[in-house]
């Protein structure tokens, strides 16, 4: 069957539905039918071809892994195993100190095995006998530690910072640095009596030239680039001492301190033994007047374990204070 020049039929498109607007036949367009292939659309329902490419999809970043917290069980026994590490010598001394007496190798009326002195550090903390002693000579240790660091600090940071207080004080600092305290003892009984002024007197005394010769050599080492920096900032002489000076010599200063802390201990024990009523020294020279030597070592022992302890509390403050330096990894 031939189409007519001129007729226009509707194409249907499959389905029996209309063709999509704007998209008609080729005949309704105008376009000639003869010599020229016609296009036939593609049937409603199927997508165009496009042209444009496909954007790209955006990266996924990849989220921050959470930090995972170490098993409990394995931090548990590493510390128990440094734990067990750091008192294996002083177990090994407590054995010694128990098996040589009762073997023989030492008179136990003078060395008693290490169970017969903890039997007697008990029985004086039950009739509060070492109570008693104990408070006396940290009152007195403790005033006079405190003392020796309010007055030795701020004079070595001054001394330090101005050399020519230094050139100054330096001859007459010497000179009672090397003069023993337990030889000024009996000076500070005939000045100040035998009551609680002279003993706190002589821990202060002790105390003061370790602080105040390491406060003062903590001034002067301080790194010098640490300095230069510093002064290439334009900070004040006041900010640099604060910002610069002061932190850099925390950890020099407290090496003396705790020099301090321990000679605190020691002193004051041999000042108790000359006129005291009370205090650990006391009880360790009435025990062996008396000779109960099992209590005389449990006054010693009782004066290591403070002074242990003593230091590891002047440990933990250095670290809090200094907690800006950065460890040294090997």
């Amino acid at each position: 069957m031939s189409l007519a020049s001129g007729s226009s039929t509707r194409r249907k498109t499959p389905g029996g539905l209309k063709p999509p607007e704007g998209l008609k036949p080729p005949e309704e367009r105008g376009t000639p039918t003869t010599g020229t292939p016609t296009t036939i659309a593609p049937p409603t329902g199927t997508p165009p071809a496009s042209t444009e490419k496909p954007a790209a999809a955006a990266p996924i970043r990849p989220g921050r892994p959470r930090p995972q917290r170490a098993p409990v069980l394995p931090r548990v026994l590493r510390a128990a195993l440094t734990g067990a590490t750091k008192s294996v010598a002083i177990v090994a001394l407590l054995l010694a100190w128990e098996l040589a007496p009762r073997f023989g190798l030492v008179d136990r009326t003078f060395l008693p095995p290490f169970s017969e002195v903890a039997q007697a550090w008990w029985e004086l903390v039950a009739n509060g006998q070492l109570a008693d002693n104990a408070q006396a000579s940290l009152v007195r240790s403790f005033s006079g530690f405190g003392a020796a660091v309010a007055v030795s600090v701020p004079l070595g940071l001054l001394i330090g910072w101005y050399r020519p207080v230094a050139d100054l004080l330096n001859p007459l600092l010497q000179v009672f640095l090397n003069t023993a305290a337990l030889a000024l003892l009996p000076v500070f009984v005939l000045l100040l009596g035998i009551g609680e002024t002279s003993k706190i007197s002589i821990v202060v005394y002790a105390c003061a030239w370790p602080i105040l010769f390491n406060t003062i050599s903590a001034v002067r080492t301080v790194d010098p680039t640490l300095l230069r920096l510093a002064k290439s900032m334009n900070l004040s002489a006041p900010r640099l001492f604060q910002k610069v000076i002061l932190p850099a010599s925390v950890p020099t200063i407290f090496t003396g301190i705790r020099l301090a802390g321990a000679v605190s201990i020691v002193v004051l024990v041999a000042a108790e033994m000359i006129g005291a009523k009370a205090g650990l020294g006391y009880l360790i020279n009435a025990s062996q007047y008396n000779f109960a030597i099992p209590q005389m070592y449990a006054g010693i022992v009782t004066i290591s374990v403070i002074g242990v302890a003593f230091n590891q509390l002047l440990v933990a403050v250095e670290k809090r204070l200094s907690s800006w330096r950065v460890p040294v990894t090997s």
